[in-house]
């Protein structure tokens, strides 16, 4: 196989196509429903499965669900109203705020945090990032917790092991109420969930399992995100959406998905895990992508560190006799 920079360009229209027939097959003959609900964000990502599902089930069998909480992006919602009009889809909004008070979702995210920075408290952001030179050091990537004080000062230290899990495990609550809220909507209709999570995040591991992992059918999780812009492009998305950085819109403090989880930009990343798969050798990937062949080395090792260690979110519940 040649291995080019072009090596992950699609056929835009007729993957679109394609996708959208198997999403009509999918929801109305194996799931037996007869429309799609989506969480929409106004990322990249939920806008392409929502233009997809529009262009398989028409206009009137698809809704889009804006789920913001206290700390959410503006934008977020902005422009997923924005995506709504310009598909002619009825959207709403489920302010998910007052479920996560009532699950002790911030106070249990906050007394982690005061373990790493006591004078943690109102006014104060928080996220989580990880170093962004991942092809630079042969090393395990480190979690880091990130504070901005309310006069704007930012610190940042490691985390011990048991607060670096306590506020993911409080964190990871918006998106499970997240997807008990779809869930809501689509059963009440007979309708479906569809995911929204790309290849990136499906195979190594960014989502929440029984949270942003949960849905009836994943439309793009076979999709590199590189191809899920290439899409965004074909179906007409408004250009706001296509050119927003993409974030967690998860954490009081923005972080964007390569700071919190990927520590690489898209299409560098993207590039050397198609050739990793494709048994292309680091030398000949780091010749096309503009890298040192140890870069290119660590990058395989990085993408399957992950692939691996995640590997438990996507195994199904396993039973006795397995």
């Amino acid at each position: 196989m040649k291995f080019t920079k072009d090596s992950l360009k699609i056929d835009a229209a007729k993957v679109a196509d394609e996708l959208s027939q198997t999403i009509l097959t999918q929801i109305s003959s194996k799931l037996k429903k007869t429309g799609a609900v989506v969480g929409i964000s106004g990322g990249i990502d939920s806008s392409v499965v929502v233009a997809l599902c529009v262009k398989a089930l028409g206009p009137k069998r698809v809704i889009g669900v804006m789920m913001p909480e206290g700390e959410s992006s503006p934008d977020s919602e902005r422009l997923a109203r924005t995506l709504g009009e310009s598909l002619g889809i009825e959207t709403f909004v489920e302010d998910i705020s007052a479920g996560l008070e009532g699950l002790d979702c911030y106070r249990k995210r906050d007394e982690a945090i005061k373990v790493v920075f006591p004078e943690y408290g109102p006014g104060y952001k928080s996220k989580i990032v990880i170093p962004r030179n991942i092809l630079e050091k042969d090393k395990i990537n480190v979690f880091e917790l990130a504070i901005e004080t309310p006069d704007g000062e930012t610190k940042s230290k490691r985390m011990p092991v048991s607060a670096y899990l306590q506020i993911v495990a409080a964190t990871n609550y918006k998106q499970r109420l997240r997807m008990t809220t779809l869930y809501y909507e689509a059963e009440k209709r007979n309708w479906a969930v569809a995911g929204t999570g790309n290849k990136d995040e499906h195979e190594q591991g960014f989502f929440v399992k029984y949270g942003d992992g949960g849905a009836d059918l994943k439309p793009i999780a076979h999709l590199f995100k590189i191809q899920v812009y290439q899409l965004a492009e074909q179906l007409k998305l408004p250009k706001e959406i296509i050119d927003r950085t993409p974030t967690t819109d998860t954490y009081s403090s923005e972080v964007t998905q390569a700071e919190f989880f990927f520590g690489l930009d898209f299409y560098p990343m993207d590039m050397l895990w198609y050739a990793m798969e494709n048994n292309v050798e680091p030398s000949e990937a780091a010749k096309v992508l503009g890298l040192t062949t140890e870069q290119a080395e660590r990058g395989y090792a990085n993408i399957k560190r992950k692939v691996d260690a995640t590997s438990y979110l996507r195994m199904n519940p396993l039973e006795i006799n397995e």
